[in-house]
């Protein structure tokens, strides 16, 4: 359980890091990335989660 809470924190402290060093561009590309399509959106997300579960996997296999 230590290392999902580990994980969550490491991720919240990257998502943090681009408003944090450039709130300016930041705010920019989220701007952008709200005008695109939303299948394409979902694609970008369902990816993001296949990546995030294959690198939790092969962390946990690898013990």
């Amino acid at each position: 359980m230590i290392e999902l809470w580990m994980a969550i924190g490491i991720a919240l402290m990257f998502e943090g890091l681009g408003p944090l060093l450039f709130p300016e561009k930041w705010r920019k590309m989220m701007m952008e990335m709200s005008q695109l399509p939303t299948p394409l959106l979902r694609r970008i997300g369902g990816c993001l989660v296949a990546a995030g579960i294959t690198i939790a996997y092969m962390m946990w296999t690898s013990k």
